[in-house]
């Protein structure tokens, strides 16, 4: 393939990771799966963790796979992080975020900084997970012996280099980030109990940092002159660069273990209702914000999944799926945002309850979670793409689901529905294409807009379309 550069994608997502390779030159975008690994909650001693050192090793495995690339690229979910002593190691396996040490933090953090001039200094959505609660209940831990705090990408590829850094749209998850200035905000950095030196420079996405180390060419067999490039290391923020949009009039949905729903925009919105809205202001590629709402995401169907297969239960998702379309629609809607969900455990149990609460039938059988899960997601989606367009003042004339949750056609097509737009589905690697697609540009393979970027997607990948049906024709 003369003229065609590789690159090599480390995409971690917060139940799976993988490492592709890319081919890439002004009309060519093809990815390869090199190698997919689990990722999750580690429990232990009532707490939850992250396998730092398991999923490094899982990294280096997949880039000894990657053959001649001429950078790597590392995208990860946010607001977690790990602390280095004085001699540069980590100190601890990283705490999950699903863990629950920070329950009451936000409410804590009230008396201090109340909550609507916190949204005027971060626009972050409220949200127990953020790295500010999480790193005040570091306080009376590990944080004090810290030399160091990074976050999730960028651990890894100080790992990967020895250079020590924050990619800006990383920085952007953890409440402690000013999106105006996209600089950090100081006063919220002494709350929190860290200082900027703790952190380390930021860097913008699409930066080359520094060349591979030699422990890690030796064990990879990568030449020694392959190097980091910063990409949107939040896996949404690589993930809305492949959204294969034309125009702006459109809204994304990111959907794996969380979906994101959103749009895209050039300055944040920080007012009094979108605070109101629980919506968060987030730093994308190119000066961009990602305004957008978390929602729980297939988190909640995968629970359900793992709770049936642990009880011998038929599990498989496909049959699920397509007994789940024959069953009526008008059934049961929950709030998929229920913090009651956010940990793992018994999910059909705590749906149920839900749904009893709301005053709606408890769904019974499998088929009957599974669509009124899809039905509750389908709706959370709609709610917020609205929400965004109208507190934004932006059109929205169409949505682009990417990510896992682009496999799942019904999902798709009751989006659709709930919506009353089109929406496009694809591609599944929207985050590794994002993620090779900054590297490329950095790397002078590419050149242009995002625009131009998103052309190439457009023009690659396979995409499929699910058009808004009225309720008669989605009964039939």
């Amino acid at each position: 393939m003369v003229g065609v550069t590789r690159f090599a994608a480390v995409d971690l997502g917060a139940s799976s990771g993988r490492v592709m390779a890319a081919a890439v030159d002004p009309h060519r975008l093809e990815l390869t799966e090199l190698h997919r690994f689990r990722n999750g909650a580690v429990p232990l001693g009532g707490k939850f963790y992250w396998d730092a050192l398991g999923l490094w090793l899982d990294v280096l495995h997949g880039l000894s796979l990657a053959g001649d690339v001429h950078s790597v690229g590392i995208d990860t979910w946010g607001v977690d992080y790990g602390l280095l002593d004085a001699r540069g190691d980590l100190l601890a396996n990283p705490r999950h975020y699903r863990d629950g040490r920070t329950i009451g933090l936000p409410e804590e953090l009230d008396h201090e900084v109340p909550p609507a001039d916190l949204y005027r200094r971060t626009g972050l959505q409220r949200m127990a997970i953020n790295t500010v609660y999480q790193l005040r209940a570091e306080r009376s831990a590990l944080l004090p012996q810290a030399s160091g705090l990074l976050l999730m990408p960028d651990l890894f590829g100080y790992w990967l280099t020895g250079v020590r850094t924050t990619e800006l749209t990383i920085a952007s998850t953890t409440n402690l980030l000013d999106p105006v200035r996209r600089d950090w905000d100081r006063g919220l950095l002494e709350l929190a109990g860290v200082s900027a030196d703790l952190l380390g420079p930021l860097r913008e996405p699409g930066t080359d940092v520094a060349p591979i180390t030699a422990e890690v060419a030796a064990a990879t067999g990568l030449s020694p002159d392959v190097r980091w490039t910063a990409v949107g290391s939040h896996d949404t923020a690589s993930a809305v660069v492949g959204v294969p949009a034309e125009g702006e009039d459109f809204a994304y949905i990111a959907c794996g273990t969380w979906g994101l729903a959103g749009i895209e925009l050039s300055a944040p919105v920080l007012t009094e209702d979108s605070r109101a809205a629980n919506f968060t202001n987030e730093a994308g590629v190119d000066g961009t914000v990602r305004y957008l709402r978390n929602v729980m995401g297939l988190w909640v169907l995968s629970e359900c999944l793992r709770e049936w297969r642990d009880r011998g239960r038929p599990a498989e998702l496909a049959p699920l799926l397509e007994a789940a379309a024959a069953v009526p629609p008008g059934g049961p809607v929950f709030d998929v945002d229920d913090l009651s969900l956010l940990p793992p455990g018994p999910m059909q149990q705590r749906i149920a309850r839900l749904c009893g609460e709301a005053g709606q039938p408890v769904p019974a059988s499998a088929p009957e979670v599974v669509r009124s899960v899809l039905d509750s997601l389908a709706t959370a989606f709609a709610r917020a793409v609205r929400d965004a367009a109208r507190l934004s003042g932006r059109t929205v004339s169409v949505v682009h689901l990417v990510g896992g949750g682009a496999r799942n056609s019904l999902l798709c097509q009751l989006t659709a529905d709930a919506a009353g737009l089109p929406v496009v589905a694809g591609p599944v690697e929207a985050t590794a294409l994002g993620n090779v697609l900054v590297q490329a540009r950095a790397q002078g393979v590419l050149t242009g807009s995002l625009a131009d970027l998103r052309a190439l997607v457009r023009g690659t990948q396979e995409l499929r379309t699910f058009q808004p049906r009225s309720a008669t024709e989605a009964a039939r």
